[in-house]
């Protein structure tokens, strides 16, 4: 357990500016891990759909249904011929 320790400190002193930055040193790879994340979110298909075109989807179906919860929307049931 503490090996791991130790070898996790000399990973992290390894990155520069310690002196200078102290913790805020890491903020430049933290933004451009976000942005990768956020890149991955809008670009890459699982399936055919993409992170936002779900979360599009549900915050609409949601709308929806506040709609209907609300009485701004009725429902009427069609007539199958």
């Amino acid at each position: 357990m503490f090996r791991k320790s130790r070898n996790l400190k000399y990973i992290l002193s390894l990155v520069p500016g310690k002196r200078r930055f102290g913790t805020y040193r890491f903020l430049p790879l933290f933004f451009c891990v976000g942005g990768v994340m956020e890149w991955i979110m809008i670009n890459v298909r699982i399936g055919r759909e993409t992170f936002y075109d779900v979360y599009r989807r549900k915050q609409s179906e949601r709308e929806y249904q506040n709609k209907i919860d609300e009485g701004l929307i009725l429902l009427t049931e069609s007539k199958a011929k």
